[in-house]
Formats: structure tokens, C-alpha cells, sequence
């Protein structure tokens, strides 16, 4: 479980360094957990159920930082995703 974790932190790291705005770093995310779960499920159906089971936990809290980020813009500056 630990390895899908740090392996799943790695890949939204990665990903959300290639955003430039708030904008760009909440869309980064979405689609960098979305290939995360699509994996995670075929992780889950053919390889490591554990894995799996840290690769979700992961990006379920990855995408939970960015709503917080749209929270927190939306409530200073206004919608941030468009």
C-alpha cells in the first residue's frame, strides 16, 4: 500500500509542477487522477489489490488539495477554472 502511496505522490508532484496558475495546476490534477485511477483499477483487477488501495488514497487526497484551492480562490478572487 505504501509503495502505490509514494508512487501515486510522486506522479501528482510531478504533474502539478508542470502548472503555471491555480487554474492550470486544478486541471493538471484532475486529469493526472484520473490515468492514477485508471491504473489503480487495473491494478486492482490484474497486479496488487494493496497497491491499488494506495494509488486511490492518494489521488482521492490530491484531488482534495485542489478543491481546496478552488474553494479558497473562489472565495478571494472569484471562479478560478474558467
Amino acid at each position: 500500500m505504501l509503495a502505490g502511496a509514494g508512487v501515486a505522490a510522486a506522479w501528482l508532484l510531478l504533474v502539478g509542477l508542470l502548472a503555471t496558475s491555480a487554474q492550470s495546476y486544478v486541471w493538471w490534477t484532475v486529469a493526472a487522477s484520473l490515468a492514477a485511477w485508471t491504473c489503480a483499477l487495473a491494478l486492482a483487477r490484474f497486479g496488487d489489490r494493496g497497491a491499488a488501495t494506495g494509488v486511490a488514497m492518494t489521488t482521492g487526497l490530491g484531488l482534495a488539495i485542489a478543491v481546496g484551492l478552488v474553494l479558497e480562490r473562489w472565495a478571494t478572487t472569484g471562479w478560478p477554472l474558467w
